[in-house]
Parts: C-alpha cells; structure tokens; sequence
C-alpha cells in the first residue's frame, strides 16, 4: 500500500496489485504577519505552554447485563507521511471529537543518506520498497506531525519498515517469527534512535517513545498469526489490524495468541451491488483497476461513503461490533478517498453512543469487560453481509 508521493518507491504500485489480489476479493505555508501592540523592551517574553496530550474518548468501565455497548469506530492510516489529507484528519478529529491510529512506516525516521542503518530481513543494509525519509528537514517536519498527533490525543503505530511484499526476494508473508522480531527490533530502533542515526540535533524531540506503539498493520496484509503474533507479544504489544476478514459481514475482533486482531472488513457494498474488501486501495483496484483515471473519482467517493455509511448503520442498529476504517493519506486518483473518510468521520463520530477511538483504548475497554456480558455481544452474527443483513 503506497504512501504520500514524495515518500514512495517505484517498485510499490505492482506489489499493492498482488496483494490485492491474494487478499481480496503540504505542509502548511508561513504564517501570515501580524501587528502585535508595542511592548517595553524590559518586559520578559511569556513562556510557551507545555503541551498537554487530549485525553481518551473512551470511558474504560465494564458494562453492566443488558447494557448495550458504544458504536465504536476505529479510524487507521497506514504509513502516515506528511501530506496535506494528515491536517485533514488532524481536523476533522478534532471538530467530531474522533481520535485514530496512525501507523508510523520506520523508513520515514531515516534521510535518505542514512538509508543503511535499516536492513531489512533477509536484504542488504538500505534497501527497502519504499523510499526513506529525504531530508534532515523533511525528517524533521515528519517527527513535527507525529508530536501534533500525538498531542491530539491519537495513537501511534507501526506500518513496520522496508515494506516487502509479494514480488519482493523476501516478502513478509514468507516471514519466521525470528524475522518478525527482526523487522519489529529495527522499527523501533530507528524510532529510539532518529536524532544520532541521521546527525540530527535541531528541531524537535519526539513525544512519545516506543513504549506506547501497542499495535498496527504489516505491509500489504501479509503475515500468518502463527509468525507474527509471537513477535508481537515479544515487543509488548496487544493489538494487530492485518489480517483480511476470515468471514463476511462486521463482527466483533477476537483475541488470537494472546493478540486482539481487528480483521479488516469483507462487507456488502450498496453502490457496487458486491460484498468489497474495505480498503481504500482495494475500492480504487475494484472500481477501475487503480488506475488514475479523474473521470472516476466522483464515483470512487460515491462508492466509499456510502458503503462505510451502510456498514456502519447495519452494525449501529445490530450487533455492534467496532466498525474498522482502513485507509491511507494518499492523493490516489485525485484524492478521491481522504475527502469522503473525512466526511465520515465529521457525520458520524458526533452522533449518540458512538464514539469514533483507537485501537488501544477499545482494547483497554475490552480487557475491562466482564466475558459473560461481552459474550452476549461478540457471539451476535455479522452484519452487512448482504443487503438485506
């Protein structure tokens, strides 16, 4: 899955194609001047604020028998390079009250010219399917949009690093859990490490630190829970949204080897008449093959906020179950995709008893629950399986 243009590789747009295939079915300008009223020279210059971190949406508290639960709805981005779609979910966040995940890809924490500090599994020191960081500067704005992040109150986490996928001399569906670990152990090194691994000393700290990643998404959805998991739990991690749904319809995550796995969605869709895999890349492979065709994005948009809208209706009048949004950044076929997420996002997440979370704090409110009164929840059916259901 590709990444804002100025971070992406050439050979990326082939590997999406396969893993579609095997799964499916600006930054802002310089601000305006202002005239500030005179000051005496003596008087001190106010300091600036600490910032503080938005706290949690989620009230972490057990449901009481019979209590229907919230309609949560788990916004995530994959990749996360800077780009103007971050200050538009930025925005939209915090206009709705929403919170999401952002999965951080490691590459972005190198420049280009400290490429060799990563190595890959099974690849030489530098090499990878995307491209790195480019500059110091542009590794500083991109540690700048982690910290908003951040400080909005969003979680962090991994997009892992080199992006091997299907097509590649050692793509992560062929992973061991030794390789795993190995991938997971660079990721969150080169995050520890940014500042010394690129000669970096201006700009910035970073605000969080690697203790706070508790999940995310491997590269095209490869990787098996067999492999992967026991790397994850090495890493002190709880959460993974990579694996394609294992049934149609919305349903409620399981825990799978001591991992809560939130599967993206294989959901009916109204406007393609068609159950679709609920990736925005996989809407743009189903509508016209990926290809950037500015005719097609009034539709592509048609078909995405209508299919989230009947999804999230099926499961906010049924079952319930977390509703996962499974997106990217990307400007892909004239941006047809940020704008209706974005849309999404602002109609729904103010409305009664949903609550728009991360992945983390849905998993914190599950651990909370009493298994007798959630089971009555999580054995419900799927729902959007069809058009009738």
């Amino acid at each position: 899955m590709r990444h804002p243009p100025r971070r992406v590789g050439p050979l990326f747009v082939g590997l999406v194609a396969l893993m579609v295939l095997s799964a499916c079915g600006q930054s802002s300008g310089s601000a305006p001047a202002v005239d500030f009223p005179h000051t005496s020279s003596s008087a001190a210059a106010e300091p600036d604020p600490t910032p503080v971190r938005r706290a949690s949406n989620v009230p972490i508290r057990p449901l009481a028998p019979g209590e229907k639960p919230p309609q949560f709805v788990l916004f995530s981005f994959d990749g996360v390079g800077v780009s103007k779609n971050w200050d538009l979910f930025l925005e939209a966040a915090e206009r709705s009250d929403a919170r999401f995940s952002a999965l951080m890809t490691g590459l972005y924490f190198l420049t280009d010219k400290a490429k060799k500090r990563y190595r890959g599994p099974g690849y030489r020191p530098g090499e990878s399917a995307l491209a790195f960081g480019g500059t110091k500067a542009e590794v500083i704005e991109q540690i700048e949009y982690l910290n908003r992040t951040w400080y909005g109150g969003h979680e962090l986490g991994t997009h892992y690093v080199g992006h091997f996928c299907a097509g590649t001399r050692n793509p992560g569906k062929n992973w061991s859990t030794r390789e795993w670990n190995h991938e997971l152990d660079q990721f969150f090194s080169l995050m520890a490490n940014w500042r010394s691994n690129n000669g970096i000393t201006t700009g910035p700290d970073l605000a969080f630190g690697p203790q706070e990643v508790k999940g995310g998404r491997t590269q095209c959805l490869e990787g098996t829970p067999a492999k992967l998991f026991p790397a994850l739990r090495a890493h002190d991690m709880t959460w993974d949204s990579s694996m394609p749904a294992a049934q149609p319809g919305v349903y409620w995550p399981s825990k799978i080897r001591g991992i809560w796995e939130f599967q993206i969605p294989y959901a009916w869709s109204p406007p393609l008449r068609k159950r679709q895999t609920v990736l925005d890349y996989n809407f743009w492979y189903t509508v016209n093959g990926a290809q950037d065709r500015p005719k097609d994005k009034a539709r592509i948009r048609r078909v995405v906020l209508d299919t989230y809208r009947y999804m999230f209706k099926r499961a906010y009048e049924g079952n319930r179950a977390p509703l996962v949004i499974a997106n990217h950044m990307n400007d892909w076929n004239g941006n047809a995709f940020n704008p209706a997420t974005a849309q999404f996002m602002t109609e729904t997440c103010g409305r009664p008893e949903v609550i728009c979370a991360t992945h983390a704090d849905v998993v914190a409110w599950l651990e909370v629950q009493d298994p007798k009164v959630l089971q009555e929840w999580t054995s419900r059916p799927p729902v959007a399986v069809s058009a009738n259901q």
